[in-house]
């Protein structure tokens, strides 16, 4: 049984029709993820990702992605509000980032670790304060779905069907039942859902 006075897990991530969280060309084929980041409904979405969470966890090259390109946002003034929000929490925030090859951290508030990511943020569950949010890192998300350690799934879904790419939800998890706590469908035909585990 959960405790209920635990920090709770939350994870977010784009996907496509065919659940892809990318291409067939890997990683960096996002083409049918893209168009849809900038609508009123994933910048809202954006919002309520981070809005309770106090740590941001992510795998090496999201965070060398994001924290890239997000600070620079944080303080531009001519960004949209919702876009410097978040910009400005992640550069803020705790941040925990899962790594075997880097040594020491580039980037401020950050901790390094190379463990089971189940163990870690069961670690984290049990200390602190606020959600702990897994952004948009797959592989890190894979493996608390497998260990059932997810409490709360932020989704957005692009109206493509990529083809190939992988996948967020593959064979072998196992079953699991959320309950609907939010969704909103934009004009692109992009849907911003929010899943709560049901326990």
């Amino acid at each position: 049984m959960t405790n209920l006075t635990s920090r709770r897990v939350t994870a977010n991530m784009s996907l496509t029709l065919d659940g892809r969280y990318n291409g067939p060309d890997g990683p960096g084929d996002l083409g049918a993820i893209v168009p849809y980041a900038t609508t009123e409904v994933a910048r809202d979405h954006l919002s309520r990702i981070w809005e309770t969470a106090t740590t941001a966890v992510l795998g090496r090259r999201n965070a060398e992605g994001f924290l890239g390109y997000w600070p620079s946002v944080a303080g531009d003034e001519s960004a949209d509000p919702r876009d410097r929000g978040y910009a400005k929490w992640l550069v803020g925030a705790e941040k925990v980032v899962f790594s075997s090859t880097l040594t020491e951290a580039p980037w401020e508030r950050t901790r390094l670790v190379n463990a089971p990511a189940a163990d870690v943020v069961a670690e984290l569950k049990a200390t602190g304060e606020g959600d702990i949010l897994i952004n948009s890192s797959a592989g890190i998300i894979k493996a608390l779905l497998s260990a059932d350690l997810l409490d709360r799934l932020f989704l957005m879904i692009c109206p493509e069907i990529a083809g190939g790419g992988q996948r967020l939800f593959g064979d072998g998890l196992p079953s699991s039942k959320w309950t609907l706590a939010h969704q909103e469908t934009g004009e692109l035909g992009e849907i911003a859902l929010v899943y709560d585990r049901a326990r």
